[in-house]
């Protein structure tokens, strides 16, 4: 094989953001700094990670989120960091391997079994009500294919089928919800530019439509200004955002500032997701939700107050 075609195999950088939750500043600046990720190049010249050091890099996304730091992490081998994220399994040469990883999701994504996947979640919603499937189940089950992932046991596209398929069964449900009369607050969803996970805002978007309270979701990667350009043009009373683990610390701050100092003092700020500085850092006018489950407090006290 030649080292070019070695090269092509490899994941730009974009995707690797996608599957590890790393901003690729954040990858470049490891890249000096640590010396890791150490990518290859493709044919343009542009950067490309092997499988092998997306896979670290998914490790290292999930062991940061439990306070550990990055310096210390690139300098252990992929095993050593499975060891210290707890018991690790590895799918074997025939995926016969049965998965550490302990979930029911994690087999029928295994066997690339749709249907499969897709009964699991209606099953999900049917016997715990959307509310309870948002609050209770889907956390765990989130961490659990990340988890499954990082250890070898699902490739990236059978994560993002995960992704796909939560998307789908969550709308559809969002769209069932009854329409009642509107209450407040109007809510505004969004995660900033440097975040391409959303899964957490269709999870707030679910216990927004429960609640009544109208929701305008603008997705992934929105830029601040257009964050404070759509709170205005949507008349929001708050604004949602969601931060996964390995966003950049400094990008997490500096964007709620930003925000923070652009909209009006009354419009509420309401920041979830898993990211570790969100706990550590608390600023004025950003009130930080550690699970899902926050946001139905927050919502009552909106309207205790309004």
């Amino acid at each position: 094989m030649s080292v070019h075609a070695h090269q092509e195999e490899g994941l730009p950088i974009a995707s690797v953001e996608q599957a590890t939750g790393i901003a690729r500043a954040t990858l470049r600046i490891w890249e000096r700094r640590y010396g890791f990720p150490q990518p290859g190049r493709d044919l343009r010249g542009e950067r490309s990670y092997p499988d092998e050091q997306v896979r670290k890099l998914r490790l290292i996304a999930d062991l940061m989120a439990r306070g550990h730091r990055p310096g210390r992490l690139v300098e252990l081998s992929t095993q050593q960091l499975a060891a210290l994220a707890g018991p690790a399994g590895s799918r074997g040469a025939a995926g016969a391997a049965t998965p550490s990883v302990d979930d029911p999701m994690i087999a029928p994504l295994r066997a690339h079994d749709l249907r499969a996947v897709l009964h699991l979640l209606e099953e999900g919603v049917r016997n715990m009500g959307l509310e309870g499937f948002v609050t209770e189940r889907m956390p765990a089950m989130n961490v659990n294919v990340g988890l499954a992932w990082a250890r070898g046991e699902l490739e990236i596209y059978e994560e993002h089928l995960y992704s796909e398929a939560v998307q789908q069964v969550l709308r559809t449900h969002i769209a069932r919800v009854p329409h009642g009369e509107p209450r407040g607050p109007r809510v505004l969803l969004a995660t900033f530019s440097e975040e391409a996970h959303g899964l957490g805002l269709l999870m707030a978007q679910a216990l927004l439509a429960l609640a009544g309270c109208p929701c305008a979701s603008l997705g992934v990667r929105v830029p601040v200004p257009q964050i404070v350009t759509a709170t205005s043009a949507f008349r929001a009373d708050a604004v949602g955002l969601s931060f996964t683990a390995s966003m950049n610390p400094a990008h997490v701050l500096r964007g709620l500032e930003q925000l923070r100092g652009e909209l009006a003092p009354h419009i509420a700020i309401w920041a979830g997701g898993s990211s570790p500085v969100l706990a550590r850092h608390r600023m004025p006018g950003v009130q930080h939700m550690a699970h899902i489950r926050d946001l139905q407090p927050a919502i009552s006290r909106w309207r205790a107050a309004a």
